[in-house]
């Protein structure tokens, strides 16, 4: 079963968001893990880099694909979870809590709206 926790935002690329009043953290889904395979590579970018909604801000490799990674939300990426470089198997193993990629200082709260919430995002996976 693929958790799709309620509190958390999604995009159609499937990475989640966790909003914490203006600091987002993002990742990729179970649903995207599970249809990846195993991921050996994860490229992400430096601390400090403006990223917008909507544009790609790194690379997972997984046996399978290599897939651009989309940022949810415009704003300055504050952390970056180095961990992944070291050990992409922790998107493997929880893509939803330690494989966490980055997060992001938000520019602008009204973009969370155009995301997807839970209900909507399980409707989307059960159509693939």
């Amino acid at each position: 079963m693929i958790r799709v926790p309620e509190d958390y935002y999604y995009t159609k690329d499937h990475e989640w968001a966790q909003a914490d009043e203006n600091v987002v953290t993002v990742g990729i889904t179970e649903f995207a893990q599970q249809s990846l395979g195993e991921v050996v590579y994860v490229e992400l970018p430096e601390e400090g880099q403006k990223v917008s909604q909507g544009d790609p801000f790194g690379v997972v490799e997984s046996v399978k694909a290599v897939s651009d990674l989309y940022a949810p939300v415009s704003g300055t990426v504050i952390e970056v979870n180095s961990s992944l470089v070291d050990n992409p198997s922790f998107l493997n193993d929880n893509p939803m809590v330690d494989g966490w990629l980055i997060r992001i200082e938000l520019d602008n709260e009204k973009e969370l709206a155009n995301l997807l919430r839970a209900p909507d995002y399980k409707k989307l996976i059960s159509e693939k």
